[in-house]
């Protein structure tokens, strides 16, 4: 397909979310319609839009590559999908109604009230770093893609590409925030799982099945086992590790993540959110369970027409789409390319930029938060994260060898590790003090246990960590704020 009319689609694309962007800021854009869309957003919306953005360009690309990868993955992705849903769950009925208790702009304001100020910022600034370096990766994966089979023809160099994204984002974000996102995630959701279908369509066309037919072959091809239960010390597919690491990487990438927990925040109450996360979770669950399909189809495409899986399988489904399917299913596949890594991209610069202004720039503590001066620091703040962004991607782009669907759970766990550790202790074990100025010590402490554990492992106990491996994270968080605490008094209880 010609790199120019994929080209125009992506400016056709972009023109459509810049309009959006002006009908829902051209009467507010305040502070208050940038954080929480002035805390009046529909359910329905918030849980279709919040799709896109759980999903991303990594699910639509990685996914379906890492079935046929040689290591073996296979539908084992599942495994973690199941554990996502036990996590969502726990999000919805612990972490939601805690949050709107408390009527917070900022999830980690929590902490402060719970732990104390430097436990705070400490939480805070894990959430920046953490998130900063998960949408990076996220993005890098659709400007690879773009890089290669649109902007490479014009001789354009991977940064510019990079750059022209991120300016894109800010352009229909930096006014509306929040409130133009709940739109815009709703609509790219809509082409994101139009896509899946679309492309499942479009392969089972060209290899002349229909879909019960695709479906027995998935079901008898070397692609679709679900389940593995052996080799629990040394195997990274095991049940046990897949599940307990999905859990609780979605209660600390979801539940303790200022991104999707900012849109459950900007519902009226609590009813409401928790009807959003239910719903949300359903569609989830389906949804990645067709992801799975696409990525087993492409490979029974690869072999009977004998193309040759790429090394990297990132590039096997856009390999597929943009070359061999026709124009129609090439436009699909960008469009569900384009819209799930945006929707992604756009909510955690906006989640970015709500937690410095809230958890560093005390927003929520002044009175004048939707003075011209605040709007302006809060637009020099959204600029300095599409900064970080930016130089994120590229470091990134240098050194990155694995699947990215690897990478961003990889780095989760050490990251998100310690946020579990911290909104454990304030929930679980309120009744002692923290000695707030070590927490930052140990939260630096525990990922580097993790690290340890995780090269050495193997040779010490005979056993291979994986997505679990954010639990023990929050365990050795855990048990350091309690060998460190002492028992609250009186008055520091009232």
């Amino acid at each position: 397909m010609s790199p120019g009319v994929l080209l125009s689609f992506i400016i056709g694309y972009f023109l459509v979310l810049l309009v959006i962007s002006w009908l829902t800021s051209r009467k507010s854009s305040d502070n208050d319609t940038f954080f929480v869309a002035n805390r009046n957003s529909k359910w329905y919306l918030v849980a279709f839009g919040m799709i896109g953005t759980a999903l991303s360009g990594v699910t639509f690309i990685s996914v379906p590559g890492k079935v046929g990868a040689p290591s073996g993955d296979q539908f084992e992705y599942f495994q973690f999908i199941l554990g996502n849903a036990a996590g969502f769950i726990i999000i919805a009925t612990v972490l939601l109604p805690l949050y709107y208790r408390m009527k917070l702009t900022s999830i980690y304001s929590y902490i402060e009230h719970a732990l104390g100020t430097w436990s705070y910022k400490t939480a805070a600034g894990i959430f920046l770093i953490s998130r900063i370096i998960g949408s990076a990766f996220r993005l890098y994966l659709v400007v690879i893609v773009l890089q290669r089979f649109i902007f490479d023809s014009y001789g354009i160099p991977f940064a510019v590409t990079v750059l022209i994204c991120l300016l894109l984002i800010w352009a229909y974000t930096f006014r509306g925030g929040l409130k133009t996102i709940i739109i815009t995630d709703s609509l790219q959701t809509l082409f994101l799982v139009s896509s899946v279908f679309l492309s499942i369509f479009f392969i089972c066309r060209s290899m002349h099945m229909n879909v019960f037919e695709a479906a027995d072959a998935i079901k008898n091809s070397s692609y679709s086992k679900i389940f593995f239960f052996n080799n629990f010390m040394t195997s990274h597919f095991h049940i046990t590790k897949q599940f307990i690491g999905g859990l609780f990487i979605t209660v600390g990438m979801t539940g303790l993540d200022q991104d999707l927990m900012q849109k459950n925040l900007s519902l009226s109450n609590i009813r409401e959110a928790q009807k959003n996360m239910f719903s949300f979770t359903a569609v989830f669950v389906v949804i990645n369970i067709f992801f799975l399909s696409v990525g087993a189809l492409l490979y029974l495409y690869a072999t009977k027409n004998g193309i040759t899986v790429p090394v990297k399988t990132d590039y096997l489904y856009p390999t597929i789409a943009l070359k061999y399917l026709g124009i129609v299913p090439a436009i699909v596949f960008m469009l569900g390319l384009t819209a799930a890594t945006f929707a992604t991209t756009d909510s955690a610069l906006t989640a970015l930029t709500t937690s410095f202004c809230v958890d560093f720039l005390n927003f929520n503590k002044g009175k004048d938060v939707n003075s011209k001066k605040m709007v302006n620091v809060r637009h020099y703040v959204h600029i300095a994260f599409s900064g970080a962004m930016f130089l994120t991607i590229i470091v990134f782009n240098a050194i990155n060898n694995d699947a990215v669907v690897s990478a961003i759970f990889k780095v989760a766990s050490y990251t998100y590790g310690p946020l579990l550790g911290l909104y454990s202790f304030g929930i679980f074990w309120g009744g002692r003090q923290v000695r707030d100025k070590l927490v930052p010590f140990i939260c630096v402490i525990s990922p580097a246990i993790c690290f340890y554990l995780s090269t050495h492992s193997a040779q010490l106990f005979g056993y291979t960590f994986d997505n679990e491996l954010i639990l023990v994270n929050g365990l050795i968080t855990f048990a350091g704020l309690l060998l460190t605490s002492t028992t609250k008094t009186k008055a520091a209880i009232a």
